[in-house]
């Protein structure tokens, strides 16, 4: 059976990974159509062509600070506020929407809980396909070696991102955390950020946090488990953000036409 093609909004349009999502879904007319491109409304990107911006050919379709178009799917990589206000216009056009802005608050959370009653909501901090492999790989290293592993966690990304630690650090330590006790009883405790001061002895049952912004390192994550006279390094290094605009346009047609509901990468990928 043919499938379908999926009908696609970018929120972010002139950002890195909208430029690479773009580009990518019209090498694709097979699998996905744009039908509109947004950015914020005093960007100098409003009215050029999406398809230019994002270094292909031209998409017909002019980038706006907002649509109207019914769509299957939006894919939001703007900022927290646009990617608020997008989650109100997926849930009025009751469209499905695939959050991959990070720096998202608590508070932020509830709102997509109460969109994914209406709606189909995917939010996640990495769309690679890789990176959410490794989510299940490290827990799974955590629920075997038990507490008495040290773990840390080091991601470095380029000198332009604002937001540490990354959202995929953070899913890394949270997946971490569920499968160790101590950890699961008070993860704002466990979670330790960075060391400096005449004090900065290793705690048991904590998971060490650091954050390298430099150069234009795509993304780089190592989970490190260490005890005495061993030690596991678990490393993902994306070259590319093809990698993750791959990843996205993945989810994008996993959630076409799906059900309301709360998903994660691991339905995408079935684990």
């Amino acid at each position: 059976m043919t499938q379908a093609v999926v009908r696609i909004v970018i929120s972010g349009a002139g950002g890195r990974m909208g430029s690479r999502i773009i580009n990518l879904a019209l090498a694709q007319p097979e699998r996905f159509k744009l039908l509109a491109a947004t950015e914020r409304a005093d960007s100098p990107l409003i009215g050029e062509d999406a398809g230019v911006v994002a270094g292909a050919k031209p998409a017909g379709v002019k980038i706006a600070a907002e649509f109207h178009t019914a769509a299957d799917v939006l894919l939001d990589f703007s900022s927290p506020a646009g990617a608020r206000a997008m989650l109100q216009h997926c849930v009025r056009g009751k469209m499905a929407m695939l959050i991959g802005t990070t720096g998202l608050t608590p508070d932020d959370q509830l709102l997509i809980d109460a969109a994914s009653r209406s709606i189909a909501v995917l939010q996640t901090g990495n769309t690679s396909l890789g990176v959410n492999v490794l989510l299940q790989i490290v827990a799974e290293v955590a629920r075997r070696l038990g507490p008495n592993y040290d773990v840390e966690i080091v991601e470095k990304h380029h000198n332009l991102k604002k937001d540490a630690p990354s959202g995929t650090a953070l899913s890394l330590a949270e997946a971490i955390g569920r499968a160790i006790p101590a950890c699961r009883e008070n993860p704002d405790a466990a979670l330790v950020h960075g060391r400096h001061g005449p004090d900065t002895l290793r705690r048991s049952g904590t998971i060490g946090m650091h954050a390298l912004r430099m150069g234009d390192v795509v993304g780089e994550h190592t989970v490190y488990f260490a005890a005495p006279g061993e030690r596991i390094e678990l490393t993902h290094v994306a070259a590319t953000r093809d990698t993750f605009a791959r990843g996205a346009l993945r989810a994008a047609e996993f959630l076409a036409g799906k059900k309301p509901g709360r998903y994660s990468m691991a339905h995408v990928l079935g684990i």
